[in-house]
C-alpha cells in the first residue's frame, strides 16, 4: 500500500499548484483569487443546494466531479474563457488538459487513476444530472466572485457574461432561479457603476448577428 500512497502524495505536491494558480477574478479585498478558492466554494455550493434541486442526486459523485475537474490546471494552467477567442486557442486548451488527466491517470496508476479519468472526462461531457449540476455551478460560482469584485476588475467581455449563464442552468429550476438572483446582482452592481445593462445586451446582439 506505501507505493500506492506515496503516488499520492506526489499527486498532492502538484494540486498545491492549484493554491497559486491564479484566475482572472478578484476577491472583495482587491486580491486575485486562486483555482483553489474556486474549487473550494463551488463545492460549498454543491452542499447547500442539493435540497433544492429538482432530482435526487448523487452528491458524492458530484463533489468528487467538482473537486478534481480543475486538476489539470496544475499542470496545464488556467486559461479564463474570454481568452478562448479561436478554434486554435480552444484546441490547445483541449489538448493540454486532456495530455494533463491522462498524466494523471497514469501517475496515480491503478483503480484510482481511472477513477478520476473518468470523473473528469464526465464532468467535461455533461451527459449525467452529477456533470451537469458541477458545470453549472462552475460557471455560477464564476459570476458570483465577479459580483464581489470591485467593478474596476470587470472586463468589457465579462458583462456580457452575465447574461449567458441560463446556457447552463435551464435544466434544473433551482439553479435557474440561483441563476436570476445572480444576474440581478451583477446587472444592479454594473447599472451602479454607470453601465447601461440595455447597451450590453444589444452588443452582445449585435456579435451574434455579425456571425451569421
Amino acid at each position: 500500500m506505501k507505493n500506492e500512497l506515496r503516488k499520492v502524495l506526489e499527486v498532492l505536491a502538484l494540486a498545491e499548484k492549484l493554491k497559486y494558480e491564479l484566475r482572472h477574478s478578484w476577491l472583495s479585498n482587491g486580491r486575485q483569487e486562486s483555482v483553489a478558492e474556486h474549487t473550494w466554494r463551488m463545492a460549498l455550493m454543491g452542499v447547500l443546494l442539493e435540497p433544492y434541486l429538482d432530482q435526487e442526486i448523487d452528491t458524492t459523485r458530484m463533489l468528487k466531479m467538482v473537486i478534481v475537474h480543475d486538476l489539470v490546471e496544475a499542470e496545464a494552467g488556467d486559461i479564463p474563457a474570454f481568452d478562448i477567442t479561436s478554434t486554435e486557442i480552444k484546441e490547445l486548451k483541449q489538448q493540454k488538459e486532456i495530455q494533463a488527466i491522462e498524466n494523471l491517470r497514469t501517475q496515480l496508476g491503478s483503480a484510482i487513476g481511472q477513477h478520476i479519468y473518468e470523473l473528469w472526462h464526465e464532468f467535461e461531457e455533461k451527459q449525467t444530472y452529477e456533470a451537469k449540476v458541477a458545470n453549472a455551478l462552475d460557471k455560477l460560482e464564476v459570476q458570483i466572485q465577479h459580483n464581489h469584485a470591485d467593478m474596476s476588475t470587470w472586463l468589457e467581455i465579462e458583462q456580457e457574461f452575465v447574461f449567458l449563464m441560463g446556457k447552463h442552468t435551464g435544466f434544473d429550476s433551482c439553479l435557474e432561479q440561483l441563476k436570476e438572483l445572480i444576474e440581478e446582482d451583477a446587472v444592479q452592481k454594473m447599472e451602479k457603476a454607470g453601465i447601461c445593462t440595455t447597451s450590453v445586451k444589444a452588443r452582445m446582439a449585435a456579435k451574434v448577428f455579425s456571425l451569421n
